[in-house]
C-alpha cells in the first residue's frame, strides 16, 4: 500500500550567537534579530535531510529568513510554498529585573512560563496548539495520495506538528532530536482517491 509522508526538519544553525548574557528584555530583543536573522556559513547538512528534500514532492517553509535559508540549502532553490503558519511558537520571557541569563537558559524558562499560562500579549499556549492542528491538517492534505511534503520550520513547533499529526492517525517512525538539521517522520496509509 501507498503511504503519505511528512518530513518535519528543523532548520539550520542560525549565525546569531548565544554566548552573550542578556536580561528579560535584552532576550526579547535578542529573540527579535534571531528571528530576522539567518543562518551561520559552512553549514554540515546531514545526507539523509539532503536526500529527503530531493525526493520530496513538496517543500513547505516557515516564512523566517532561517527557515527558507534552510530549504535553499537542501533544494539549491527556494521552497514551494512559504506558511506563515509555521513560525514557532512564541517565547514569552517573564519578567524578572536585572536578572541576566544566556539565551538558552531563557528559552528554556519562557517556554515552561508559556506552557502554564504566560504569554506577555504573544500568541498563548493554546492558540499555538490550535494552529499547530489545522497546520497539520493543512500539511495531511498536501500529502495525501502518496505524496512526501518536507517541512523547513523550527523546534518546539515541530514537536507540536508532530503530536497534532499522531493525534489525526500519523505514525511517528523516525526521529533524531532536537538539534539543528534534526528530523521527524510521519507516515501514514494513503486513502484511495
Amino acid at each position: 500500500m501507498q503511504q503519505d509522508r511528512i518530513i518535519l526538519v528543523r532548520h539550520g544553525k542560525p549565525a546569531l550567537s548565544r554566548k552573550v548574557w542578556l536580561d528579560w528584555r535584552g532576550y526579547r530583543k535578542w529573540w527579535q534579530d534571531y528571528d530576522a536573522g539567518g543562518l551561520a556559513e559552512h553549514q554540515n547538512i546531514p545526507d539523509d535531510v539532503r536526500a529527503f528534500a530531493k525526493e520530496a514532492d513538496l517543500l513547505i517553509s516557515s516564512p523566517l529568513r532561517r527557515a527558507i535559508e534552510t530549504a535553499h540549502l537542501l533544494r539549491g532553490n527556494a521552497p514551494d510554498l512559504i506558511d506563515e503558519n509555521l513560525v514557532e511558537a512564541a517565547l514569552p520571557p517573564p519578567h524578572l529585573g536585572p536578572v541576566k541569563l544566556r539565551p538558552k537558559s531563557w528559552g528554556t524558562l519562557a517556554r515552561i512560563v508559556w506552557y502554564i499560562g504566560w504569554s506577555d500579549g504573544m500568541e498563548s499556549h493554546t492558540d499555538a496548539r490550535n494552529r499547530a492542528n489545522e497546520m497539520a491538517e493543512n500539511l495531511a492534505e498536501n500529502a495525501s495520495g502518496g505524496k512526501t511534503v518536507l517541512v523547513t520550520a523550527h523546534g518546539w513547533y515541530n514537536r507540536m506538528l508532530k503530536g497534532s499529526l499522531m493525534k489525526q492517525g500519523w505514525d511517528c517512525i523516525s526521529q533524531n532530536g532536537d538539534l539543528h538539521w534534526s528530523r521527524r517522520i510521519l507516515v501514514r496509509d494513503s486513502k484511495e482517491e
